[in-house]
């Protein structure tokens, strides 16, 4: 393919993960298919209303079942069997079960609702969680991990139920899809959303920003070619790119950067970065569009409930299905290239940045230590990164 052929079909495929999770996020269905033919319907859990729940099931080839991860199996008590968990490993893979009629599927959504009469502390147990399907495999499981991925994209929990579809090896799926009205999108394009929006940033804006602390300071806007998150450079002074230039990365923290919270330390980390570039001459600090490491806002709030419960930082991501940290920091590398920023001096105690900036072309010349103090709240959240994360602290 040429040049624009190239990027028309890149443009095409952002577009459609883009609409899928849209119509996740509104509880409508989604259909899903990969190169080999296999696909399937997908409605997210916790937006699944009875309408649309009752049209996947008058669509689809079989019954539908929950499908969820291995860890928020896990979370909500159910045992995984011997032979099924075996051939899991460490994976966080998806897990099927069982969707009785009559049982709502958010189900899966509330494992600390308590049955009238089990009295305080007594998990509920309804008749789906006690019915353990089997882990998808072979052509099933793309559909099924693209599924809970096409969830996670969208800031859902990673929860779906999925309606099996026949093979389609005449790839006629879309037409079909188009007949019933419903979002197509191909489970190669949603597998690769986050490197292929990450390689496609482009600056759209910039503008002069004088901060508190840093008033030589410039925003630059970078966005996707589908429109999609949205991540910002912050620019002190004038960076020379023949030299390592000291940077930031830092990912957005709606309650932290914005309302103070202590319950993290990211408000006065990110305050602290934009100083201490400052009072060294120049650098760049990469604003980046992954809320409560790459969960979502609502997720963080999600979590923070179970925190209140006596999870620390890692258990409670991992209790709502998700890895311990979902972000990715390919769009850092593709921001910085364009800047021309080859070599850095990165600001960090996260080594994983340090790997990820490497992994995708950027050397680092050298980890610049950067932590803060507690403050009264955040004691155990600190603890939990150095001890847990690895963070250097």
């Amino acid at each position: 393919m040429s040049p624009a052929q190239v990027h028309s079909r890149t443009a095409t495929a952002l577009a459609a993960v883009e609409r899928a999770m849209a119509e996740l996020r509104r509880g409508g269905i989604v259909v899903l298919r990969d190169e080999e033919g296999a696909g399937g319907l997908v409605v997210a859990a916790e937006s699944c209303g009875p309408r649309a729940l009752q049209r996947l099931q008058g669509l689809a080839q079989d019954a539908p079942t929950l499908v969820t991860t291995r860890r928020r199996v896990e979370a909500i008590g159910m045992e995984i069997p011997p032979h099924i968990a075996g051939g899991l490993g460490e994976t966080n893979k998806p897990i099927t079960l069982d969707l009785p009629e009559g049982v709502p599927v958010d189900i899966i959504l509330r494992p600390h609702e308590y049955a009238p009469g089990d009295g305080p502390g007594v998990p509920m147990r309804h008749a789906a969680l006690r019915h353990l399907s089997r882990p998808v495999v072979n052509r099933a499981e793309r559909i099924a991990q693209t599924a809970i991925e096409l969830a996670k994209l969208a800031r859902l929990l990673p929860a779906v139920v999925l309606g099996p579809l026949s093979r389609d090896p005449r790839n006629k799926r879309r037409d079909w899809a188009r007949d019933q009205d419903l979002v197509y999108v191909d489970a190669t394009d949603v597998l690769a959303y986050e490197e292929t929006a990450s390689r496609n940033l482009q600056q759209v804006a910039q503008a002069y920003v004088p901060l508190e602390g840093a008033e030589n300071a410039r925003i630059l806007a970078w966005r996707p070619s589908d429109g999609g998150k949205e991540h910002l450079a912050i620019v002190v002074g004038e960076i020379d790119p023949t030299e390592p230039v000291l940077i930031r990365l830092h990912s957005e923290c709606f309650t932290g950067d914005l309302l103070g919270s202590l319950r993290c330390d990211c408000g006065v980390q990110l305050r602290g970065a934009i100083a201490e570039i400052a009072r060294r001459g120049s650098g760049v600090l990469l604003y980046l569009a992954q809320e409560g490491r790459g969960i979502g806002l609502v997720n963080k709030l999600r979590a923070y409930e179970l925190q209140d419960e006596g999870f620390d930082t890692i258990d409670a991501n991992e209790q709502l299905g998700f890895d311990a940290d979902e972000r990715i920091y390919a769009p850092a590398a593709t921001m910085l290239s364009r800047m021309g920023i080859k070599r850095v001096r990165l600001m960090t105690n996260n080594p994983e940045k340090i790997a990820q900036l490497e992994r995708y072309g950027i050397e680092v010349a050298e980890r610049v230590a950067h932590s803060f103090p507690s403050n009264g709240h955040n004691e155990n959240y600190l603890r939990t990164k150095a001890e847990r994360a690895g963070h250097l602290l």
